[in-house]
């Protein structure tokens, strides 16, 4: 009877999630199915999930013949690599500053500090436009990078990691006269590596996947990323109803950050439940 009653909520709950997976699937499987059926198959198909007989790689064949996606796969690259560098810089200094130094006011700066994130972005688009423009910036990768060179979320994220590390490491270190640098460097960091790893998932996701800012500031096709090269792209294929290039396209923009998944779940996960991250 105990066993009957138990097993009813594991059941409901596991229908729940597989509900939800479907849910999930079902768009990247119907974008996999739509890339892989050819063109001549009709606009009737365009909606089925099932295969057609006659797939094949001509649409992401096309699809690469059509875009410049080797320039916009290395603007991309630049951007996230550039923005996760100074980021991992600016975050490990204003971590550590709120979580280990005390000074007046550390509490209410940390706060006004979070206040960054209750701001929604497209807000601050024109000021940083301005701003950009006078630093001679405007069309440029470095453009697109410097509003994200500070991150609140990683800020939030370090101080956590860092008041998680006793203070008996830095202790002993002191004692054995490290610097603050060394003690940061050597102390801190290796070991809440964990931490860097779950916010540098988050960080290039957001701008792998950013389009409007990128959108805004760049006008010259060899600053394009991949999104924003993706929907000039899809501009004209929209025209001609290509629905299997668009699909093909765009399963050539998310391909990266999808494989990298699949091959690293486990410590992504790991990452994300040590910073308590859900």
């Amino acid at each position: 009877m105990t066993a009957s009653r138990s097993g009813s909520p594991r059941l409901a709950a596991t229908i729940l999630l597989v509900a939800v997976a479907v849910i999930w699937v079902t768009p990247f499987a119907w974008m996999l199915i739509a890339s892989l059926r050819p063109d001549a198959a009709g606009g009737a198909d365009i909606a089925s999930l099932i295969p057609s007989a006659q797939s094949g790689f001509g649409n992401f064949v096309d699809a690469w013949q059509s875009g410049n996606f080797p320039l916009w796969y290395l603007n991309t690259a630049i951007l996230c690599a550039g923005v996760l560098a100074v980021q991992l810089v600016t975050i490990t200094c204003a971590g550590y500053a709120f979580a280990r130094l005390e000074f007046p006011g550390r509490q209410a700066f940390f706060y006004l500090f979070l206040m960054q994130l209750m701001l929604v972005p497209p807000i601050l688009i024109v000021p940083n436009l301005i701003t950009l423009s006078k630093f001679g910036l405007y069309d440029t990768l470095v453009g697109v990078m410097a509003p994200y060179f500070a991150s609140a979320f990683g800020v939030f994220l370090m101080r956590q990691t860092f008041r998680t590390i006793p203070r008996d490491f830095e202790e002993a270190a002191r004692v054995d006269g490290a610097s603050r640098a060394q003690i940061i460097c050597r102390i801190l960091v290796p070991l809440a590596r964990p931490g860097f790893i779950a916010f540098a998932i988050v960080s290039v996701t957001a701008h792998w996947n950013e389009f409007l800012w990128p959108l805004m500031v760049t006008s010259s096709p060899s600053n394009r990323v991949l999104t924003v090269g993706l929907a000039s792209f899809t501009r004209s294929a929209e025209s001609g109803s290509q629905w299997g290039l668009i699909a093909a396209g765009t399963l050539l923009v998310a391909a990266p950050l999808l494989i990298a998944f699949v091959l690293f779940q486990r410590r992504f996960v790991s990452s994300f439940v040590f910073t308590g991250i859900k």
